[in-house]
């Protein structure tokens, strides 16, 4: 069985008659951390949304593979079932719940009380602003502290494969340190991960590859750590 998690081939994505992916080809193999970076509007959120089916109504064109499987007609809520979770841009936490319970939204797809429990202690452990407010509703806390719990419940549901859609935006430096000390350490335990961030440096130095995305194509890909070194990712993407 090949090592490939997820493939994307020829994907091509349209709203009417603005072209936001013009046919890309993506492959993330597993174990590996994978970013795709890129400008804003470059048509990396898109691609998450094409891999999900969260797109909103459009021409989708083009094959994605999961675990060897077409995702072509599969529900959002089915891939959970197949372990693949997202963290989407902007969090979308349940508001109007406590900060236990979507961790336990995180699980639903589980019956192991017992793990489900340790799991809810481990991620109490990583992130303790989280433990002290366990009862608190998701939508009074601040932006990290969102991010903090969105990861978190993704990661209740065990996922083979996890999605971020811009884990950093909007965030304080010490926040954003926090978020990628949790990604670095969550790849290390053995999980699959496609990170999309404009934050190109710091993602590239989390990542083992990289891709770069620019008005609906990817430009550019190859060794995250030959990437930080090419003159043309330094102009572009790193301010050098």
């Amino acid at each position: 069985m090949s090592d490939n998690v997820l493939k994307v081939s020829g994907l091509k994505v349209a709203y009417g008659g603005i072209k936001a992916v013009k046919g890309i080809d993506l492959e993330v193999n597993k174990g590996e951390l994978i970013a795709l970076i890129g400008a804003n509007g470059a048509g990396k959120t898109t691609t998450l949304k094409a891999i999900t089916g969260t797109l909103p109504p459009c021409k989708v064109e083009g094959t994605i593979t999961y675990q060897g499987e077409s995702l072509k007609g599969s529900k959002s809520f089915h891939l959970v079932e197949k372990k693949l979770a997202m963290v989407p841009e902007g969090r979308g936490v349940f508001t109007r719940m406590s900060i236990q319970e979507n961790l336990m939204m995180g699980a639903y797809t589980r019956n192991d009380k017992a793990g489900i429990e340790a799991d809810i202690a481990k991620w109490f452990d990583v992130f303790p602003r989280l433990k002290e407010r366990a009862q608190q509703l998701a939508g009074t806390l601040s932006g990290g502290e969102q991010q903090m719990l969105a990861m978190a419940r993704a990661l209740m549901s065990h996922p083979q494969l996890l999605l971020l859609d811009e884990p950093s935006m909007g965030l304080s430096p010490i926040m954003v340190e926090k978020i990628f000390e949790v990604i670095r350490n969550v790849s290390k335990e053995g999980i699959t991960v496609l990170l999309v961030e404009q934050n190109a440096k710091l993602a590239l130095q989390a990542a083992h590859r990289g891709y770069v995305m620019d008005s609906g194509n990817i430009t550019m890909t190859g060794n995250a750590k030959d990437m930080l070194d090419d003159p043309r990712v330094k102009a572009a993407y790193l301010g050098e």
